[in-house]
Protein backbone atom coordinates (compact mmCIF):
# COMPACT_ATOMS: atom_id res chain seq x y z
CA UNK A 1 0.00 0.00 0.00
CA UNK A 2 2.86 2.42 0.99
CA UNK A 3 4.60 1.37 -2.25
CA UNK A 4 1.65 2.51 -4.56
CA UNK A 5 1.10 5.55 -2.48
CA UNK A 6 4.82 6.11 -2.95
CA UNK A 7 4.81 5.60 -6.85
CA UNK A 8 1.61 7.42 -7.13
CA UNK A 9 3.22 10.50 -5.57
CA UNK A 10 6.32 10.27 -7.69
CA UNK A 11 3.94 10.12 -11.41
CA UNK A 12 2.55 13.05 -9.73
CA UNK A 13 5.01 14.69 -9.21
CA UNK A 14 6.66 14.03 -12.49
CA UNK A 15 3.53 15.04 -14.52
CA UNK A 16 3.67 18.36 -11.95
CA UNK A 17 7.27 18.36 -13.48
CA UNK A 18 6.62 17.95 -17.23
CA UNK A 19 3.52 20.77 -17.31
CA UNK A 20 6.37 23.42 -15.50
CA UNK A 21 8.54 22.28 -18.66
CA UNK A 22 6.00 22.99 -21.45
CA UNK A 23 5.04 26.48 -19.41
CA UNK A 24 8.45 27.84 -18.63
CA UNK A 25 10.18 30.27 -21.19
CA UNK A 26 13.37 29.44 -21.17
CA UNK A 27 16.81 31.14 -20.84
CA UNK A 28 18.58 30.04 -23.91
CA UNK A 29 21.08 33.08 -23.67
CA UNK A 30 20.66 36.57 -21.91
CA UNK A 31 18.80 37.78 -24.60
CA UNK A 32 17.09 34.69 -26.30
CA UNK A 33 14.36 32.95 -25.20
CA UNK A 34 12.68 29.10 -26.10
CA UNK A 35 9.14 27.90 -25.33
CA UNK A 36 5.59 26.15 -25.95
CA UNK A 37 2.72 28.54 -27.25
CA UNK A 38 1.03 27.75 -24.24
CA UNK A 39 4.10 29.58 -22.49
CA UNK A 40 3.22 33.35 -24.36
CA UNK A 41 1.57 35.11 -22.40
CA UNK A 42 1.24 39.20 -22.57
CA UNK A 43 2.24 39.69 -18.67
CA UNK A 44 5.50 36.99 -19.17
CA UNK A 45 6.26 39.25 -22.20
CA UNK A 46 6.88 42.76 -20.63
CA UNK A 47 8.46 41.00 -17.34
CA UNK A 48 11.15 39.53 -19.14
CA UNK A 49 11.52 42.67 -21.94
CA UNK A 50 10.99 40.49 -24.92
CA UNK A 51 10.72 43.06 -27.83
CA UNK A 52 11.05 39.80 -30.94
CA UNK A 53 9.27 36.75 -31.38
CA UNK A 54 9.76 34.24 -33.91
CA UNK A 55 6.56 32.28 -34.15
CA UNK A 56 7.29 28.76 -35.65
CA UNK A 57 4.18 27.33 -35.93
CA UNK A 58 0.98 26.74 -39.05
CA UNK A 59 -2.14 27.99 -36.59
CA UNK A 60 -1.52 29.69 -33.72
CA UNK A 61 -1.77 33.39 -34.29
CA UNK A 62 0.82 36.19 -33.02
CA UNK A 63 1.03 37.92 -30.10
CA UNK A 64 -0.36 41.27 -30.29
CA UNK A 65 1.12 43.74 -28.00
CA UNK A 66 2.54 47.69 -28.32
CA UNK A 67 6.19 47.81 -28.97
CA UNK A 68 6.43 44.02 -30.22
CA UNK A 69 7.64 42.44 -33.43
CA UNK A 70 6.47 39.33 -34.61
CA UNK A 71 7.44 37.14 -37.25
CA UNK A 72 5.38 33.75 -38.26
CA UNK A 73 7.29 30.86 -40.00
CA UNK A 74 4.84 28.63 -40.97
CA UNK A 75 6.58 25.06 -41.12
CA UNK A 76 4.85 22.07 -39.82
CA UNK A 77 6.56 19.88 -37.32
CA UNK A 78 7.40 17.01 -39.70
CA UNK A 79 10.64 15.38 -41.02
CA UNK A 80 9.83 16.26 -44.67
CA UNK A 81 9.42 20.22 -43.47
CA UNK A 82 12.23 22.29 -45.15
CA UNK A 83 13.25 24.49 -41.45
CA UNK A 84 16.66 24.85 -42.52
CA UNK A 85 15.45 27.69 -44.99
CA UNK A 86 15.25 29.45 -42.26
CA UNK A 87 18.34 28.93 -40.59
CA UNK A 88 20.20 31.49 -41.64
CA UNK A 89 17.14 34.15 -41.86
CA UNK A 90 16.00 33.82 -37.60
CA UNK A 91 19.66 33.63 -37.05
CA UNK A 92 20.29 36.75 -38.28
CA UNK A 93 17.40 38.42 -37.10
CA UNK A 94 17.90 37.13 -33.50
CA UNK A 95 21.69 38.68 -33.59
CA UNK A 96 20.54 42.04 -35.34
CA UNK A 97 18.23 42.41 -32.29
CA UNK A 98 20.55 41.46 -29.78
CA UNK A 99 22.87 44.30 -31.24
CA UNK A 100 19.89 47.04 -30.41
CA UNK A 101 19.52 45.88 -27.15
CA UNK A 102 16.79 43.88 -27.71
CA UNK A 103 15.19 39.92 -26.83
CA UNK A 104 13.91 37.39 -29.03
CA UNK A 105 11.38 34.93 -28.16
CA UNK A 106 11.21 31.73 -30.04
CA UNK A 107 8.18 29.25 -30.02
CA UNK A 108 6.29 26.77 -31.55
CA UNK A 109 3.17 24.53 -30.45
CA UNK A 110 5.35 22.36 -27.95
CA UNK A 111 8.57 23.96 -27.70
CA UNK A 112 10.37 20.56 -28.50
CA UNK A 113 10.95 20.40 -32.23
CA UNK A 114 10.77 23.41 -34.49
CA UNK A 115 11.79 26.53 -31.79
CA UNK A 116 14.38 24.18 -30.47
CA UNK A 117 16.02 23.73 -33.73
CA UNK A 118 16.32 27.78 -34.67
CA UNK A 119 18.24 27.92 -31.13
CA UNK A 120 20.67 25.23 -32.37
CA UNK A 121 21.05 26.68 -35.13
CA UNK A 122 22.10 30.23 -34.11
CA UNK A 123 24.34 28.98 -31.56
CA UNK A 124 26.47 27.26 -34.00
CA UNK A 125 25.93 30.39 -36.33
CA UNK A 126 26.82 33.21 -33.89
CA UNK A 127 28.25 31.56 -30.80
CA UNK A 128 30.67 29.21 -32.74
CA UNK A 129 29.24 26.65 -30.77
CA UNK A 130 29.46 23.26 -32.92
CA UNK A 131 26.19 20.94 -32.51
CA UNK A 132 26.55 18.46 -30.56
CA UNK A 133 27.71 21.84 -27.82
CA UNK A 134 24.66 23.73 -29.08
CA UNK A 135 22.20 20.86 -28.31
CA UNK A 136 23.26 20.05 -25.38
CA UNK A 137 23.42 23.82 -24.10
CA UNK A 138 19.47 24.25 -25.15
CA UNK A 139 18.82 20.92 -23.77
CA UNK A 140 20.40 22.14 -20.47
CA UNK A 141 18.07 24.98 -20.33
CA UNK A 142 14.57 23.39 -21.95
CA UNK A 143 15.18 19.45 -21.11
CA UNK A 144 11.97 18.58 -22.95
CA UNK A 145 13.21 19.24 -26.65
CA UNK A 146 13.87 16.47 -28.97
CA UNK A 147 13.98 17.81 -32.71
CA UNK A 148 12.46 15.19 -35.19
CA UNK A 149 14.98 13.26 -37.87
CA UNK A 150 14.75 15.54 -40.79
CA UNK A 151 15.51 18.89 -38.81
CA UNK A 152 18.41 16.93 -36.92
CA UNK A 153 19.69 16.22 -40.86
CA UNK A 154 19.44 19.69 -41.67
CA UNK A 155 21.60 20.73 -38.36
CA UNK A 156 24.14 18.52 -39.37
CA UNK A 157 23.83 20.09 -42.83
CA UNK A 158 24.43 23.33 -41.56
CA UNK A 159 26.97 22.33 -39.16
CA UNK A 160 29.09 20.92 -41.97
CA UNK A 161 28.83 24.24 -43.69
CA UNK A 162 29.59 26.67 -40.98
CA UNK A 163 32.26 24.75 -39.56
CA UNK A 164 33.43 21.95 -42.43
CA UNK A 165 32.62 18.99 -40.11
CA UNK A 166 30.35 17.23 -37.93
CA UNK A 167 29.90 16.62 -34.29
CA UNK A 168 26.44 14.75 -34.90
CA UNK A 169 25.53 11.81 -37.09
CA UNK A 170 22.72 9.85 -37.68
CA UNK A 171 22.85 6.15 -36.60
CA UNK A 172 20.22 3.45 -36.89
CA UNK A 173 18.04 2.76 -33.67
CA UNK A 174 15.98 -0.22 -34.48
CA UNK A 175 12.67 0.50 -33.34
CA UNK A 176 12.74 4.28 -34.01
CA UNK A 177 14.64 4.41 -37.85
CA UNK A 178 16.92 6.92 -37.97
CA UNK A 179 18.28 9.43 -34.61
CA UNK A 180 21.00 11.30 -34.05
CA UNK A 181 23.84 9.44 -32.34
CA UNK A 182 23.01 11.93 -29.07
CA UNK A 183 19.98 10.34 -28.53
CA UNK A 184 21.18 6.81 -28.50
CA UNK A 185 23.57 8.28 -26.46
CA UNK A 186 20.93 9.73 -23.63
CA UNK A 187 19.49 6.19 -24.05
CA UNK A 188 21.83 4.38 -22.85
CA UNK A 189 22.79 6.43 -19.70
CA UNK A 190 18.72 6.28 -18.66
CA UNK A 191 18.90 2.99 -19.19
CA UNK A 192 21.99 2.97 -17.18
CA UNK A 193 20.31 4.38 -14.12
CA UNK A 194 22.44 8.03 -14.89
CA UNK A 195 18.95 10.26 -14.96
CA UNK A 196 21.15 13.44 -14.33
CA UNK A 197 19.93 16.39 -16.14
CA UNK A 198 21.58 15.07 -19.72
CA UNK A 199 29.46 29.95 -20.93
CA UNK A 200 26.77 31.45 -23.11
CA UNK A 201 25.46 34.87 -22.18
Amino acid sequence: MHLHCKNFQNDFELKKMDLAMFTQIAHVTDHLYLSSAAAVKPDRIRSLGITHIINVTLEMPNLNLPNLECIQIHVDDTPQARLSIYFDRCSDKIHQVHLKGGKTLVHCVAGVSRSASLCIAYLMKYHRLNLEQSYHHVKKRRPVIRPNGGFWRQLIEYEKRIFGRNTVKMVHSGTYGYVPDLYKEESRNMSAGRCGASGVT
